[in-house]
Parts: C-alpha cells; structure tokens; sequence
C-alpha cells in the first residue's frame, strides 16, 4: 500500500469516526426524518414519537403541559416539531433525538399556531390574553406581539383563532370576540408587522384554513350562518361572504363538535367540508363558492380528510357516532367503506405518500393503523388517549 492509499485511508476512517459522533442517540446510522411523526397523548401532556415505516412507536416524549388542544407544525428541514399548548405552552421537539429543545409559555391559554413560509417563524393564536405572538424559530426568542385589539370589543385583545401561514411570510387569522381577520405581514420588518385588517366578516369566526394552493383563506362562523373569504391573491378586494346557508339553519340543529376547517379535502375545483351540525358532507365548488351538492354519512363530521391523492376522502364523528369512520370515493361520491376503530376516534393523518392512514382512538388508548386501499388494519401501538397526530411531511405544504 502507497502513501497516496494510506492517506485515503486515514481520511475515510476520519470521516466515519465523524459522522458516528454526530449520530443522534438511539438510532444507530444517519437517518432522515420523512417517516418520523408525533401523537399527543391529551391528558398527561406527552407525545407518542412514531416511526411510520416501521409502524412503531419509538418511546415516549413527556412534559409538554396541558394538551388538551394541542396542535403542531414542523420546521423546513423537518427536524423540528413546535408543540402548541392549550396553557400556553410553546415547546420546540427534536423528532430525531425524542428530546424537549426548548420550551416557553408565551401567554395563558393558546389554541393553535403556524409557520411563516421561509421557516424563521412561529406564530402563536392566544384565548388569554388574546392576540399573536411571534417567536424565532431558532431560539423561541419573542420577536414580535400583535394585541388584536378592536374598537368593536372596547379596546381589549379578542381572542384570536385560524391562524394560518400565508405566502409572502404573512399570517392570517380571525377576532372571535370582533368579528374581523388580519392579515400580517413580516416580510418586511418581522418585528413591527404590516397589519391589514378587515372588519364586519361576521359574527364569531371559530377555525379557518388556507387552501394548499396559499390562495384562499375560509373562516367559519359560530354566531351566524356562512362563511368568511379572503383572496390572498388579491387581499385589496377585501372579504366575501359565501354560502350563506351553511350552518346550523333555520331550526338552529344541536351540534355536539364543531368542525374542523383546516383539513377541508379539496379535490380539483371542488371543497368537500363537514356540514355544521347535519349528518351530511357539503361539496363547494371553489370556482364561483357555490354548493353543488351533499353527501348524507353517519353522523356529524368534524374531519373531512382527503388521501394525498385526492382520490378518496376520510371522514370521522362527533358523539355519538364517535366510533365511526367512513370512506368517501370523489368521483362516484358514495361511500366505499364503514369502519368501527373504537370510541372516541379523534383524528387521522396519512402517511407522506397516502399508503396508510393513522387513526387516534382515544377511549381504547391506540393508534390504529390502516392501509388506504384494502382498509385493512395493519397495525396499531398503544397510547394514553391520543388525539392529534402529526407526520413531517407537513414541514411541505402551506396551511398547516
């Protein structure tokens, strides 16, 4: 062997050594992050960390507060998830080491968060005190507070809701207590956001969602029937009102849950959303806003859930048909398939390319596991009453 061959050598066994040292604990070689996801466990305040390809759970992540509504979102390089609390709490999580990075309790009681589109912002929707606080994404540092405060609720903050990422670094989201949506800007100054507010766009908007295209952001209304529109392709036009009947009616119908607008499942030009207190899934033509149809299921939907194809649709139930979760199939609109995972069905989510779907059942404390085409169950992994789960492959796509 020549000098040149023992050099080489050396410098490959430097290299090894290396990257064995940068190996995060307790997964052996290098590793991606693609198949890596979380679930929370509500009620004691940990996370389930899951591993999709393998359908396993690869322990337990504890000490993130009250989850009893929690969401998360997932930084650019899918790393990271940022937790969002109902106390407050915001917690950065390592998905390749199961580990806390960091956590900060940035107001009293919060109800979700997004991400800005370039990855260097989280932003906070807060009930106490309400309004928006923006967070670096690197450090959990407060960058920027927005108080949310309007003439129409006596100069006190609303709490705020549906807060989305928009193109262009912005945020957008809606005043429960005001009635309104702002738009925030940060891609100019991030900590002295541009603020566009639209006033009168109906009484008690209570979730919204941003369309995966970034162009339309849709909130719902508590107070009164229809829906709120924004343009975000030209926000200058101001809000629309549409659908005017959807709601709980005339006859003012219970309604047990209120759906869940940010996995509206769209499918070319037409949204599939879950009607408001009906045994019924609403079909809306996003061309002109205009209903062009129902489709009757089993109970009041709170998620219509699409596979990434679009193909299908998966919808699951308020109580009492809670244990429900049926499969809608776009083009026929009939539904193909009638599943029973368990009481307290609280959420789905398919893996990255659609081949599975995730199913928390909370009162039977499992994470099913189905395969999308012949529905069969294919695994499933213990938790304490699982709720949200939440897969890297939404690092990707706006509105989540």
């Amino acid at each position: 062997m020549g000098p040149g061959s023992k050099f080489l050598s050396a410098a490959c066994l430097l290299f090894a050594l290396a990257a064995h040292a940068a190996e995060p604990s307790g997964f052996g070689p290098l590793r991606g992050t693609g198949d890596l996801g979380i679930a929370v466990e509500r009620a004691s305040g940990s996370l389930q960390w899951l591993d999709t390809s393998k359908k396993t759970s690869l322990g337990r992540i504890e000490g993130l507060g009250d989850l009893s509504h929690a969401s998360a979102v997932f930084s650019r390089d899918a790393r990271y998830a940022f937790v969002f609390g109902r106390d407050g709490g915001l917690s950065k999580i390592d998905v390749l080491t199961g580990k806390i990075v960091k956590r900060v309790i940035q107001s009293g009681n919060a109800i979700g968060g997004a991400i800005s589109q370039d990855g260097r912002f989280i932003a906070a929707a807060n009930y106490t005190p309400g309004g928006v606080k923006i967070f670096s994404t690197e450090t959990l540092e407060l960058v920027a507070d927005i108080p949310a405060v309007s003439q129409t609720t006596g100069g006190k903050p609303s709490k705020v809701v549906g807060i989305e990422d928009a193109p262009g670094n912005r945020f957008v989201f809606s005043l429960f207590d005001a009635g309104e949506i702002w738009l925030a800007d940060l891609s100019e100054n991030p900590a002295q956001p541009r603020i566009t507010r639209y006033a009168n766009i109906g009484r008690e908007p209570y979730d919204a969602l941003v369309t995966q295209d970034g162009r339309w952001y849709v909130a719902g209304l508590f107070g009164e029937n229809g829906l709120a529109v924004l343009d975000l392709w030209n926000p200058e036009a101001g809000v629309k009102r549409v659908l005017g009947d959807y709601g709980r009616g005339e006859e003012k119908l219970p309604v047990y849950k209120m759906p869940h607008l940010e996995t509206w499942a769209v499918a070319g030009n037409l949204a599939f959303i879950p009607g408001v207190g009906r045994h019924e899934v609403v079909v809306v033509d996003i061309s002109s806003w205009q209903q062009v149809g129902t489709i009757a299921v089993a109970g009041q939907p709170v998620f219509v859930m699409a596979e990434p194809t679009g193909r299908r649709l998966w919808v699951n139930f308020a109580f009492p048909d809670y244990d429900t979760v049926q499969v809608i199939d776009v083009p026929s609109r009939q539904i193909v398939q009638t599943l029973k995972p368990g009481k307290a069905v609280l959420h789905m989510e398919f893996t990255p390319r659609g081949e599975q779907v995730w199913v928390s059942v909370r009162d039977a404390n499992r994470i099913d596991i189905y395969d999308t085409q012949s529905f069969a169950k294919v695994g499933e992994i213990a938790a304490q009453e699982p709720s949200g789960i939440f897969f890297t492959a939404r690092a990707h796509r706006l509105g989540l």
